[in-house]
């Protein structure tokens, strides 16, 4: 399938030029390169995560994916090696002097795509401040997919997002490595990871993509 949108960083500066004088919405994903996921996933889930949400939605709108923010508020996962850690001011700095690039460039329509669940609050601060910021936080995403989901506690390296992994890299989950006798959280886990399928993490991807193109047709109707 040929996408109707692009990743800004296949384009030359030339081409990102004409986009955004054509006023092109400008998408940006947000998800750690580099942090703790229990025993089992790799530390790349959420960048990975951030990514295929990126995918998904420039194949469905004529919309440019910025890079994907991989450095972020993460203070839960401090102690985990290889997990890398921004302050929340920093990490609030670090976007807000993102979405000033763009709009120096002539971007009026800025939509962040949020993975993360410690990043929220720093990240609607930065709302608050920027006028006309799309924020969308993938935690409220894709709850046409929750039927499929069999134990709801958690959050993190749990059923759903062991799921999404399973999906999108199946041999960069260790499911070995968990225990079947529980519980999870003493190793960065939540929830009861081995009930997670591909077949779930398929649907959650789809769910999820499905509400941010819908959220961005609704801010924007024309990118549809």
């Amino acid at each position: 399938m040929t996408s109707k949108g692009v990743w800004l960083e296949d384009l030359t500066w030339v081409e990102a030029k004409v986009r955004f004088d054509e006023g092109a919405a400008v998408v940006v994903p947000i998800g750690a390169a580099s942090k703790a996921h229990g025993p089992h996933l790799p530390l790349k889930t959420d960048a990975l995560t951030a990514r295929a949400l990126g995918q998904g939605v420039i194949d469905r709108l004529d919309v440019v994916a910025a890079p994907v923010v991989g450095f972020g508020y993460y203070p839960a996962f401090t102690s985990f090696p290889g997990s890398q850690h921004l302050t929340a001011e920093t990490f609030r700095t670090l976007l807000r002097e993102l979405v000033g690039n763009f709009r120096a460039h002539g971007v009026t329509r800025i939509a962040l795509i949020n993975t993360g669940v410690s990043t929220e609050k720093p990240i609607d601060e930065l709302a608050r401040e920027e006028r006309d910021l799309l924020v969308l936080h993938m935690r409220g995403l894709g709850a046409a997919a929750e039927a499929l989901i069999e134990n709801h506690d958690g959050g993190h390296a749990d059923e759903r997002e062991t799921s999404v992994m399973l999906a999108l890299d199946p041999r960069g989950v260790r499911m070995d490595k968990l225990r079947n006798d529980g519980p999870f959280e003493a190793t960065g886990a939540t929830g009861d990871p081995t009930r997670a399928t591909s077949f779930k993490g398929e649907r959650l991807l789809v769910a999820r993509i499905d509400d941010l193109v819908a959220a961005l047709k609704r801010r924007w109707p024309d990118i549809g």
